[in-house]
């Protein structure tokens, strides 16, 4: 799985011009699913996205997580983060996951994170979303679940 993790003072998706999620304080991710993704690679993603340590501290350092901030994630599915644009001019996604089984690795990401602690809003699967969000830093972090953690 990969996920475009985005530090925010605040979030929110629309679909068709209504808000379905939306948070405060925390974090954006953008989500896609690829091929070959399982329910190891959600738990190595969940784990490291509510436990990274991109908040600051009383002395201003990144030191504190998610979980410690009592802040919330705004989780939005993005297939297009699975593109590979090395060849020509238009992207492939032949690595993105068939729809089904991404919204069904995506919205275990969603369970595993609220089990671990974090309260989540999320976006519609396969839906026309415009998303909005204040980047607080700005902090934009890349995350891989192939690669070692």
């Amino acid at each position: 799985m990969r996920a475009v993790v985005q530090r925010v003072t605040w979030a929110r998706v629309k679909v068709e011009g209504s808000v379905v999620g939306a948070i405060g304080p925390g974090l954006l991710v953008l989500l896609g699913a690829q091929r070959e993704d399982g329910e190891a690679d959600v738990e190595r993603l969940a784990e490291k996205t509510v436990h990274l340590r991109i908040f600051e501290d009383e002395a201003g350092a990144m030191n504190r997580s998610l979980l410690e901030t009592g802040g919330a994630l705004l989780v939005v599915s993005q297939f297009t983060l699975l593109g590979d644009c090395r060849k020509g001019r238009r992207p492939s996604f032949i690595e993105a996951l068939e729809p089904a089984l991404a919204e069904t690795l995506c919205a275990s990401f969603v369970e595993r994170c609220r089990a671990l602690g974090a309260p989540v809003e999320t976006g519609r699967f396969r839906a026309m979303m415009e998303v909005e969000l204040c980047n607080a830093g700005p902090v934009t972090l890349l995350l891989d679940s192939r690669r070692v953690f």
